[in-house]
């Protein structure tokens, strides 16, 4: 494994944890965590193993200040940040010439598609496909899910995290993460209003949830893009992808499952760990350019 730094703006550097199959690669994969996750989330990890055996370059993307990429004042992310992606997917096509996909796990699902989506027909010329796995497409309703009593250890788990995240900042930049507005901080929703609202100049949170939720941009997608989504998500309403997008716009392709949670998808048959192996055949079908049997699923 090979750690390589890239830096989007100046003085911003993301860490990017990258491995070769060795031999002639079929083409690169970006793998993007999830909220308050790295580039070492079992997830990633497990699919980056998976991707190297099927002959693929892999990249474990941090965003901006997770995991070991090193702090900035400006390094900091947010759901709809697409701009760091961009700027790595670009490096690597430059670098490589070889086909680009991008797979996103929760809130990175909402930044690839989002870029996708934003790219419109620019994203053939940059990217062969994304995939986006347990997806909350619209942030308002996966915020208003996540704070639900039903939830409270998913959501005590993430606040901590959050707010751990602006003690620790404080000490290096006290203007920007001030500790004032802390103890009015009840949840997430609170957190995105005092906090990750007024950092990025959205304003209010639900501004910041209107303008970045992925589903505003998957008319305009126009590369092969995968959803999978399992119907019994705790953090994700399977009522968001009642979109009519993914009825009437053809490069989308949603597989949705009844039971799998929020990154779980176990079988009781083998292979135990289905997912990996759904996003390697759909990786096989859009590289061969046929139809592949991707959704046989447990």
């Amino acid at each position: 494994m090979t750690d390589v730094f890239y830096e989007p703006e100046p003085g911003v550097k993301v860490l990017v944890h990258q491995q070769h199959p060795g031999g002639n690669p079929r083409g690169e994969l970006i793998l993007v965590h999830g909220l308050e996750g790295s580039g070492r989330s079992g997830y990633a990890r497990s699919m980056a193993a998976a991707a190297l055996e099927a002959g693929f370059v892999t990249h474990r993307y941090n965003m901006r200040g997770c995991g070991d990429s090193p702090w900035h004042p400006k390094a900091n992310y947010h759901s709809g940040q697409t701009g760091d992606l961009l700027h790595v997917a670009q490096e690597r096509k430059r670098v490589s010439g070889l086909p680009i996909y991008a797979v996103g796990y929760s809130l990175g699902g909402n930044v690839v598609l989002k870029l996708a989506g934003e790219l419109g027909d620019r994203a053939r010329d940059l990217l062969d496909g994304v995939a986006a796995v347990s997806t909350p497409i619209d942030l308002a309703a996966s915020v208003d899910q996540l704070i639900r009593p039903r939830n409270f250890l998913y959501h005590r788990r993430f606040l901590a995290r959050l707010k751990e995240r602006v003690r620790r900042r404080h000490h290096m930049a006290p203007e920007l993460f001030t500790l004032e507005h802390l103890p009015k901080v009840r949840n997430i929703y609170d957190f995105d209003d005092y906090y990750t609202a007024r950092l990025f100049d959205f304003g209010t949170a639900d501004n910041y949830y209107r303008t970045q939720s992925s589903n505003q941009f998957l008319e305009s997608i126009r590369i092969a893009a995968l959803l999978v989504q399992a119907k019994d998500d705790p953090l994700v309403p399977f009522s968001s992808y009642d979109h009519p997008a993914l009825r009437n716009n053809p490069h989308l392709r949603l597989v949705a499952v009844e039971h799998g949670g929020h990154l779980g998808f176990l079988s009781r048959r083998r292979p135990r760990f289905w997912l990996d192996a759904l996003l390697v055949g759909w990786l096989d079908e859009i590289g061969n350019k046929a139809p592949a049997a991707i959704v046989a699923l447990k």
